[in-house]
């Protein structure tokens, strides 16, 4: 069929021909994630014309015929004939492979020869490494820059390996409680790891795996691979029946049987470290387990053409977000069809701003985004390096590639927000012990001794605010911590930590001054007034109620903040705390409401005196202040400064919910109705009597103390 397909191809620019045979050499193409950039798309005159042969009409509606492939009847297909589209497709992957224990067992055991040659490879380049870098540590050479050169040493024989273990270094570079930074740096570059495989294979595999001549589905197709890693390679070609561009990714033949055969040895491995190494804890063989079951998922490129459904729907609503459509009925096992993406890379900034586009507000853009992934729906891409993400040029963020997603647990979504609550208050403590809800550390593990490392560490590093920390800086400090305890890091936090600081590592090229904390902001500041989660609620709480007393300053900083996200609702703002208050559990905030509510209606009431005074003609002054050069009120200067200031934050406070785009006064209403209720206003009673006690003081302290000095002759 190879052979065939090749026969049918002719190209329109006879001068210069380019063979398929097998013997031609290419050179090696850039990351398949990169299959929608605009960087390198093949020439029109360079593509593949299809002849066709014998070519079946066109079958209407949509509908297939033996002869022919399935054609959309139109651009936009409902979602009836997509269902089926990809039922379809999903019957034609039945077969795909799914790892197994028992299965690469049998294929394998009986086969030692082939398991002991390859056994022998791994081994002789992974044992020379190690015992170089066991030599470095017995000689104390353990700088930096040797490290740096091992580093690039491991990357290099992982790539000679092949795709198992580029997938386990790309796993490392994520693992900052295993690796040193020299190593993740260097393994977070296993990207572009392998050469491309034969053209003619790649289109084999096309008409095997769909049912039909290349020519029949194609009108044209770039004649060899715009982009290759690992797992495949990537053409860009056109849809015969409907003139639609798209991205065919083709998978390396043979790669099923080479990753099995690297996790038979894995595991055996595993069973030997689990037998005889007592200082490692966990299964070893189950994290293998884990580990293959991912990488044989990616394999199948039907769950990957499911996985970039479900982003879409999660995500795509968004004006700015864009996600390409799937193509069932030319998806299978091994052959993925997307909508091709004109876009540029993030990193390329010229290109970016010769299209009117600002590389900052597409990182932002991606920001947002990825903290909605993370924080509030927990399905997130998970590996957005620079040739996933493009710059569409109508200024949309574009995502590619969804064969590695991930998922964060519903709790830690919760506890990441509370986690940064804790380091902004500087409570260490907490922030140790968020280690056991984010599941870093096991219930029986002692915190205590973390909680200086972490005091070492952001002590210096908060000299700024926190929206002024370098994220990576945050990154390494921690990974410096986690590398000396006994953390087991979740693949999904390890992620995270990855996606963040490869959108501030694209921000940098644009604005050395960047911070992706500062730019995260507007989203924490809307979760935390807005959402009524009781982890949330507790949060928002703790960091309002400081040391018993209220911030005034931190919510109308939280408001400034909050109101620059999209999805900030003024209505929604601390409705959250509200019914807490009123509430069976709310005891303890009352008593902190009573008092901070009774510091309110003093700097108001005062703060208004004190402006009726001023504002009084000059010559009712004295005989209002009995003739006090200092005004009629006994205070301090520092005494008035803090009730104005008091009084003007309120005011500021209210005029930031007034301002709000989204504000309306039918907003008060559920505060008016919730203060109806008997426990509002038993609480009521408690303010009145606080504030009685409070002027009362006041005013018979007015009465004895002595005037303060206005000065010395």
């Amino acid at each position: 069929m190879a052979a065939t397909a090749a026969a049918a191809v002719s190209f329109s620019l006879p001068s210069a021909p380019r063979g398929l045979g097998p013997r031609r050499r290419r050179r090696r193409a850039p990351s398949l994630l990169r299959a929608a950039s605009t960087a390198a798309p093949p020439s029109p005159d360079l593509s593949i014309q299809l002849s066709p042969r014998a070519s079946p009409p066109a079958p209407a509606n949509g509908a297939s015929t033996a002869a022919g492939p399935p054609v959309a009847a139109s651009f936009a297909r409902d979602r009836a004939e997509d269902l089926q589209a990809e039922a379809r497709a999903m019957a034609r992957a039945a077969g795909a492979t799914v790892y197994s224990p028992e299965l690469l067992a049998a294929r394998y055991g009986s086969r030692p020869f082939k398991v002991a040659l390859r056994a022998a490879e791994v081994l002789s380049k992974l044992g020379a490494f190690g015992v170089k870098v066991l030599l470095d540590e017995r000689s104390g050479d353990s700088s930096s820059a040797k490290r740096r050169a091992r580093a690039v040493e491991l990357r290099t024989i992982l790539t000679r390996l092949g795709p198992t273990f580029v997938k386990i270094g790309q796993g490392l570079s994520t693992r900052p409680d295993l690796c040193p930074a020299e190593y993740l740096e260097e393994l977070a570059e296993l990207q572009d790891s392998l050469p491309t495989f034969p053209d003619e294979e790649a289109f084999a595999c096309i008409e095997r795996e769909l049912g039909f001549p290349l020519d029949s589905i194609y009108s044209t197709i770039s004649p060899s691979p715009i982009a290759a890693a690992s797992l495949g390679q990537v053409y860009k070609a056109r849809l015969k029946y409907s003139g639609k561009l798209v991205a065919v990714k083709v998978q390396r033949p043979g790669i099923e049987d080479a990753i099995g055969l690297d996790f038979y040895l894995l595991r055996g491995l595993g069973f030997l470290i689990n037998k005889y190494v007592d200082i490692v804890t966990s299964d070893v063989v189950a994290l293998m387990d884990e580990f293959a079951r991912r990488v044989f998922q990616e394999l199948n490129y039907v769950q990957e053409g499911q996985n970039a459904r479900r982003f879409k729907k999660l995500y795509a609503d968004k004006q700015d977000v864009l996600v390409p459509d799937i193509f069932w009925d030319y998806t299978s096992a091994k052959v993925l069809t997307m909508e091709w993406i004109e876009g540029v890379k993030l990193n390329q900034q010229a290109a970016i701003e010769s299209q009117g586009l600002k590389v900052l507000d597409l990182v932002n853009i991606g920001i947002q985004c990825s903290l909605r992934q993370l924080l509030e729906y927990g399905y997130f891409h998970a590996d957005p390096h620079p040739g996933n993400i493009l710059a569409t040029p109508e200024g949309k963020l574009a995502f590619l590639d969804f064969g590695m997603m991930s998922e964060t647990p519903e709790d830690a979504r919760v506890a990441i927000i509370g986690h940064v609550v804790h380091l902004v208050n500087r409570d260490y403590e907490a922030m140790a012990r968020d280690y056991y809800a984010l599941d870093f550390l096991e219930p029986d593990v002692d915190v205590s001794p973390i909680v200086p490392a972490l005091k070492n560490f952001f002590d210096d590093a908060l000299n700024a605010t926190v929206s002024e920390l370098n994220f990576k800086t945050i990154v390494d400090g921690l990974g410096a911590v986690l590398y000396r305890y006994p953390f087991n890091v979740p693949a999904y936090y390890a992620l995270i930590l990855r996606s963040l600081t490869v959108l501030e590592g694209l921000a940098l090229y644009a604005d050395p001054d960047f911070k992706v904390l500062a730019a995260s902001y507007p989203y924490f500041a809307k979760r935390l007034l807005t959402d009524p989660n009781p982890y949330l609620r507790d949060a928002l709480i703790e960091l309002l109620f400081k040391d018993g007393r209220f911030r005034w300053n931190r919510l109308e900083n939280l408001l400034v903040q909050g109101r620059q996200d999209r999805e900030f609702a003024a209505k929604d703002a601390l409705q959250p705390v509200l019914k807490l208050l009123l509430g069976p559990d709310g005891e303890e905030l009352r008593v902190l409401v009573v008092k901070e509510a009774v510091r309110v209606t003093e700097a108001i009431t005062i703060g208004t005196l004190i402006d009726s005074y001023n504002s009084a003609p000059e010559f009712l002054k004295p005989l209002i202040s009995s003739g006090n050069p200092a005004g009629p009120f006994k205070f301090s200067e520092a005494e008035r400064e803090q009730m104005m200031e008091l009084r003007d934050q309120l005011f500021r406070v209210w005029g930031l919910l007034r301002s709000s785009n989204n504000f309306d006064p039918s907003l008060l209403q559920p505060v008016v109705q919730v203060l109806q209720e008997p426990e509002a206003r038993v609480l009521g009673s408690r303010v009145a009597g606080g504030v009685t006690q409070r002027l009362a003081a006041r005013l018979l302290q007015q009465l004895l103390r002595t005037p303060p000095a206005t000065g010395s002759s």
